[in-house]
């Protein structure tokens, strides 16, 4: 009885975050990428690091309310344990954007080898009428 009572807090909390675009503090992602970097100096990267993770907030911010509460929610509880950063928040939420709209769009037929145009782009065969 008690581990359900335990849970709710956390269950607030992420449906309450939800709401909005969290403060995250990307440093420490952002300083072991740099640290890992051998291109650039450290204070470049982090630099770069630190100001990609901003406009990827600053689109969040724009698009938050686009995506699903629980898909907010779910992706959130995602990152919680680690360094979070917002690429990683952005890429779980399209990627569940995405997967709905391929579940829910009409698929090629499979079982049909695929045609490669001049350019080398694969294109899916029509399918043929089924005489009747």
């Amino acid at each position: 009885m008690i581990a359900p009572l335990l849970a709710l807090p956390l269950a607030v909390q992420l449906v309450a975050i939800s709401d909005s675009v969290p403060r995250l503090n990307v440093n420490p992602s952002c300083k072991g990428a740099a640290d890992a970097g051998y291109i650039a100096r450290t204070e470049d990267r982090l630099k770069t690091c630190l100001e990609s993770e901003e406009r990827t907030r600053n689109d969040l911010v724009k698009n938050w309310s686009t995506f699903p509460a629980a898909d907010r929610t779910y992706c959130l509880s995602s990152i919680r344990g680690f360094a979070p950063t917002y690429t990683e928040l952005a890429t779980c939420l399209e990627m569940k954007r995405d997967a709905r709209k391929i579940a829910t769009e009409p698929q090629p037929e499979l079982d049909a080898p695929a045609a490669t145009s001049g350019s080398g782009t694969v294109q899916p065969r029509q399918r043929q009428p089924t005489p009747r």
